[in-house]
C-alpha cells in the first residue's frame, strides 16, 4: 500500500473552527468583548471628542445610525436589523457548505457573524451601534468604526483568502 492510498483511507479530522462546540465559545467570547469595549467606550470617552491614541490613530465616540461607513442611516431600524439577520443566515448557510478541512474559512465565517452579532445587540438595545476607532490624517479621515466592524472585515479577508489558497481539487 503506497503513503498516497494510506492518507485517502484515514478521514481527516474537522478542523477546530469547523466543530460546533469551539466556535460557538469564540463567537461568545468575540461577542462579549466587544460589547465590553464598547460598554467601557459608552461610559468613559466624550462624545464626538478625538483623543490622540498615536498619530493617525484616535478614539472618537459617534453613534452609527446605519451600516458599515453610515450607510443607509436614513433608513427604519428595523430594516437594517432584518438585513444583518438576512446577511447572517446566509453566512451561516455557506458555512455548512465549506467542507471541513478548510479551517480559515470557517474561521472567517465565525468572525462575521461575532461582528454582525455584536452590531445586531447594539441595535437592539440602544437603536445605533456605537463606533470608537478612527484613522485620520490633517486632511484625510476613514470612517469611524468599531471592533464588530474590524471581525467582520478580517472575516471576509480570510473567507476571501481562504477561496485564493485552496486548490480547486480541495474545494469540490
Amino acid at each position: 500500500m503506497t503513503e498516497s492510498q494510506t492518507h485517502e483511507q484515514v478521514p481527516a479530522k474537522p478542523a477546530l473552527f469547523s466543530r460546533p462546540v469551539p466556535i460557538l465559545i469564540f463567537i461568545v467570547v468575540a461577542v462579549i468583548l466587544d460589547q465590553a469595549v464598547k460598554i467601557m467606550v459608552d461610559q468613559w470617552l466624550p462624545l464626538q471628542e478625538m483623543v490622540p491614541v498615536i498619530p493617525m490613530l484616535a478614539l472618537y465616540r459617534t453613534y452609527n445610525l446605519g451600516v458599515a461607513f453610515s450607510m443607509l442611516s436614513g433608513m427604519d431600524g428595523w430594516f437594517i436589523v432584518g438585513m444583518r439577520l438576512v446577511i447572517v443566515a446566509f453566512v451561516l448557510w455557506l458555512w455548512r457548505r465549506a467542507p471541513n478541512h478548510r479551517w480559515l474559512a470557517h474561521l472567517g465565517f465565525a468572525l462575521i457573524i461575532a461582528g454582525a452579532l455584536g452590531n445586531l445587540i447594539d441595535r437592539f438595545l440602544y437603536g445605533h451601534v456605537i463606533d470608537y476607532i478612527l484613522f485620520h490624517t490633517q486632511t484625510w479621515s476613514f470612517a469611524v468604526f468599531n471592533l464588530a466592524d474590524s471581525f467582520i472585515t478580517v472575516g471576509a479577508g480570510c473567507v476571501i483568502l481562504d477561496e485564493l489558497l485552496t486548490p480547486k481539487k480541495a474545494k469540490n
